[in-house]
């Protein structure tokens, strides 16, 4: 292995793949950073060699090592997950890397294969777990609980109110402007010019049936901002907070200010202290379209009405929906079957069809039987 930390001709290769996923690909950007470290541990690994150069014996070693590596905050082997990903996201590098005239000669294709895992540890990537999420009833315990004196303390808990009327994605919620909520129509509009809304996707999120008061939290921030505030249609839904020094010098929280979120930390934080506070363990802001799907399977939705729920997640296909947040607990599953292995199945007209002509041969039968003498 080489001593050197860097490469440029890997280096300039490596921002031209990059830039392709961006551009081309359309890839996100956290995303193209998850791919640009992957393909920098392959360089630790190799000791930064040519790209050029890679082969069967690189590639079984850099799996190895791989399966063996430790978090660092754990001391626990990676997930087979982690490993999975990193590995697919070195194999499209290298195949994208093979199509280009002056790797295509020196990387043989075949090699590429030698980084897939056996299908046992495939099947355990994508193994998914039941995500852990709050109840309506816990959420709004947490909601409600949550103090409101303070300005800060009232958009915190706007924030927590609108995450659970709309489902929004938390660096939606951070980018949104006044003028993006109606409350006349209960109403957001996710306008990906000014929103980050997943793969700048629109969005017309109309309010979940969740309940008045909490819409009436929402209402209240709003009304706080254009009157008391004098916000304009263009300033943040949820500014930051604004900290500076107070009267000892002392640095404190002043309230709010006029410029967005630069990241969804404070969000998730918000979050953690509103379960924390009741006692409830902590789920991250996204979870709330797990609750609010369990709230449509509560509601015994028609077709119609479920694709509308499933809209107004943003989901084209309601089968997104059930799939991504429709899990159904081990408890509810078990009620569920059991009322139903109980359940005496009502005749269907077939049945009731079927008892008929088998009445009506039976008579046949009987009136042709032979008689004893």
């Amino acid at each position: 292995m080489h001593n050197t930390k860097t490469n440029p001709k890997n280096d300039r290769v490596k921002r031209d793949y990059l830039v392709w996923l961006k551009e081309a690909k359309q890839r996100s950007v956290t995303t193209v950073e998850q791919v640009r470290y992957a393909i920098d541990r392959l360089e630790t690994y190799t000791g930064f060699k040519d790209f050029g150069t890679f082969n069967k014996e690189q590639a079984l070693g850099f799996k190895r090592e791989l399966l063996a590596t430790k978090a660092k905050r754990s001391g626990k082997v990676v997930s087979i997950a982690t490993v999975h990903y990193t590995l697919q996201a070195i194999k499209d590098f290298l195949a994208w890397l093979h199509g280009c005239k002056d790797y295509r000669p020196r990387i043989v294709a075949p090699d590429i294969a030698y980084l897939n895992l056996t299908t046992g540890e495939q099947r355990q990537a994508h193994a998914s777990r039941p995500q852990k999420y709050a109840s309506l009833d816990e959420y709004k315990v947490a909601l409600f609980a949550m103090p409101a004196g303070t300005e800060v303390e009232r958009r915190d808990q706007a924030v927590m109110a609108l995450l659970l009327l709309t489902c929004m994605r938390d660096a939606a919620i951070v980018s949104l402007k006044l003028r993006h909520l109606s409350m006349e129509r209960e109403h957001v509009f996710q306008d990906p010019r000014d929103v980050k809304t997943k793969f700048s996707k629109t969005i017309d999120t109309f309010f979940y049936p969740v309940g008045d008061d909490v819409v009436a939290i929402v209402q209240r921030w709003e009304h706080f901002l254009t009157t008391e505030k004098l916000f304009g249609p263009d300033a943040p839904l949820f500014p930051k907070t604004v900290v500076g020094p107070d009267a000892q010098r002392n640095f404190t929280v002043l309230g709010i200010g006029h410029e967005h979120w630069a990241n969804t930390t404070a969000v998730r934080k918000i979050f953690r202290t509103a379960f924390e506070r009741v006692g409830l363990p902590y789920v991250v802001p996204h979870s709330v379209r797990h609750t609010l799907t369990q709230l449509g399977y509560k509601l015994q939705l028609n077709p119609e009405q479920f694709k509308a729920w499933s809209q107004n997640m943003g989901h084209d296909k309601p089968l997104t929906t059930l799939n991504s947040y429709g899990h159904v607990s081990i408890e509810r599953q078990a009620e569920i079957m059991g009322r139903l292995r109980h359940q005496q199945p009502a005749a269907t007209p077939e049945d009731a069809m079927a008892e008929k002509i088998a009445e009506k041969v039976g008579n046949i039968l009987l009136r042709k039987a032979p008689r004893k003498a």
